[in-house]
């Protein structure tokens, strides 16, 4: 498993694209919260990073499919796969080992936006200005979505030998699983009960429960049973590829 691990991480940073996407996600989120005057920390006149943990889920729609779009996807495309299905490895080693490599991805992209915390920290009037257990909060939040993001891109790209499908799928799969149930929740045939269950069966109740500061088991569960499910669903997807192969 560590065999694929590195060689997913060599293979992202390899190309430029990898670079690109991660500059992107936080040139992005720099001019939205910096720069744009409608969505700017420095116009809100108290300090927090409520821009970022609202900002940054929508950019993941975007970043992690990218991420995650050629890692099997390019496998087929190749026809490394099959080869790589004759060593002494597992399915589950190789959904693993892909699953934590672009992880490991999202996290070195998050790590970057620990200056705006200290940005805002520095800017705050008083030591005590921030939130500092809502940001924990949030930040843990935005780890656990990105996680079951990179599971839903994976089983995107388990789907598919073209990168680009395997792009434009995860991004849909992962808008419908982050906001498809709170909308549909607010269709009128659905008022009086099912809207509740709905919302709770989308990623963004979940979310914003744990960006409140307070971590209920009940959302964690959630979001490692979504991610569960697709990385069973990636596993089920290669062996099937293979053998029809």
């Amino acid at each position: 498993m560590s065999a694929i691990f590195k060689k997913e991480i060599h293979q992202f940073f390899s190309s430029i694209t990898g670079y690109v996407a991660i500059i992107l996600f936080l040139l992005a989120n720099g001019l939205f919260l910096f720069v744009f005057p409608d969505t700017s920390l420095l116009d809100g006149g108290y300090a927090n990073l409520d821009g970022l943990f609202e900002m940054a889920p929508l950019i993941f729609l975007l970043l992690i499919p990218a991420i995650t779009m050629r890692s099997l996807a390019d496998e087929y495309k190749s026809g490394t796969m099959e080869l790589l299905s004759t060593k002494p490895v597992t399915w589950w080693q190789i959904v693993w080992g892909k699953y934590w490599a672009c992880i490991t991805i999202v996290v070195i992209a998050l790590i970057p936006t620990a200056v705006y915390y200290l940005a805002m920290a520095q800017l705050a009037a008083t030591n005590n200005a921030l939130d500092h257990g809502s940001i924990i909060g949030s930040y843990l939040g935005l780890f656990l979505l990105g996680s079951t993001f990179t599971a839903i891109g994976l089983w995107a790209s388990s789907l598919t030998g073209n990168a680009v499908v395997a792009f434009l799928v995860a991004i849909f799969t992962c808008y419908i699983f982050y906001n498809g149930f709170d909308a549909l929740s607010k269709v009128p045939v659905f008022s009086g009960g099912a809207d509740y269950y709905l919302q709770m069966a989308g990623i963004r109740y979940h979310y914003n429960s744990i960006s409140r500061g307070v971590v209920d088991s009940r959302d964690v569960i959630y979001f490692l049973s979504v991610t569960g499910l697709m990385l069973y669903l990636t596993k089920i997807s290669l062996e099937r590829k293979i053998w029809q192969g």
